[in-house]
């Protein structure tokens, strides 16, 4: 607050009492101290003798560590469609009155969760020790297809699966809480109306839960971006990993970490713009949902037959934009 301001009274001589803002001396002082702290630990970084910056400006674009940002951006992109769709799976699973589907989702997710991603990792590298060929065979039949390990699992394939189906676990909470939150009401309605259990599911409530699983997706994907990093253990040649190698050769382990860092910061600020984007997306199309036509008047279309049921995999147009 700057500048005075006038009471709503005037004072015994008739005169407007002018009130001086209070001044948060504490709040300067602390601001001071921390810009303070910042430019002291900015500076011991820039100009240390010690880090070589040209030789940051020139592995910055080197083609090894462009080729290691490609294959981070793409194994995040993959293990992010991998936990999205499992995720959803589980999530239904977890959801389902069959209690054997119940039991095995509440166990995957405690395992997946309970345990490191970095111990995941490391188990599907070595796969081998434990399966060293993998066959799949048609029952009753000697016809199938047998793979080495150790030829299958590189270090780019156990990354996405020890990321994918540890990143599931985490998606399927998300996804449950989605569809919870969902009223209740409105599958109950929808059941009412001739609805089965599938379309309900797929033209009631997810279309309306997938507003409120995209932000947390996107908080996962930043994450996961960062989480590659740990791929370095099994030699997945993304940027960390791509980095390492150049630093031990080299020895220019810190002027290395920087140009990763550089990197991971630039892919975080892109990917947390785009999520900017998408959820206000998604918040114009509640807007727009809320000023349509309400829920208790589409299912009323479907009563009265104003609005024909999907059919041999064909989506109505105006169900699917509940």
């Amino acid at each position: 607050m700057s500048g005075t301001r006038t009471a709503p009274f005037p004072g015994a001589n008739g005169a407007q009492i002018q009130i001086a803002p209070r001044l948060h001396v504490s709040r300067w002082i602390v601001g001071l101290i921390a810009v303070a702290v910042v430019l002291w630990a900015v500076s011991i970084v820039i100009f240390n003798e010690n880090i070589r910056w040209n030789r940051v400006w020139e592995y910055l674009f080197s083609k090894t560590i462009l080729d290691g940002v490609l294959v981070t951006i793409w194994v995040s992109i993959a293990a992010t469609i991998v936990g999205l769709v499992l995720g959803v799976i589980l999530a239904v699973m977890k959801l389902s009155k069959n209690p054997v589907l119940r039991w095995i989702a509440e166990g995957y997710i405690w395992f997946f969760r309970g345990t490191p991603v970095l111990v995941q990792l490391i188990f599907w590298f070595n796969l081998a020790f434990l399966l060293p060929y993998i066959t799949l065979k048609i029952p009753f039949t000697e016809i199938g297809m047998r793979w080495d390990t150790n030829q299958l699992i590189s270090g780019s394939v156990a990354a996405l699966l020890g990321l994918g189906l540890n990143l599931a676990a985490y998606f399927a909470e998300t996804v449950r809480a989605g569809i919870q939150a969902v009223d209740r009401g409105q599958r109950e309605a929808a059941l009412a109306g001739g609805m089965t259990h599938r379309q309900t599911m797929q033209l009631i409530v997810l279309p309306q839960a997938l507003r409120i699983i995209i932000p947390p997706t996107g908080n996962e994907f930043i994450s996961m971006l960062k989480t590659t990093s740990l791929i370095v253990v099994v030699a997945g040649n993304d940027l960390m990993t791509n980095a390492s190698r150049i630093y031990k050769q080299n020895n220019l382990i810190i002027e290395l970490l920087i140009v990763a860092s550089l990197w991971y910061m630039f892919m975080t600020a892109v990917a947390t713009y785009l999520q900017s984007r998408l959820e206000r997306r998604f918040g114009e199309e509640r807007v727009h949902l809320v000023r349509g036509p309400g829920f208790s008047q589409r299912l009323l279309k479907v009563a009265t037959g104003a609005i024909m049921l999907p059919r041999n995999g064909k989506k109505n147009k105006e169900l699917t934009e509940v």
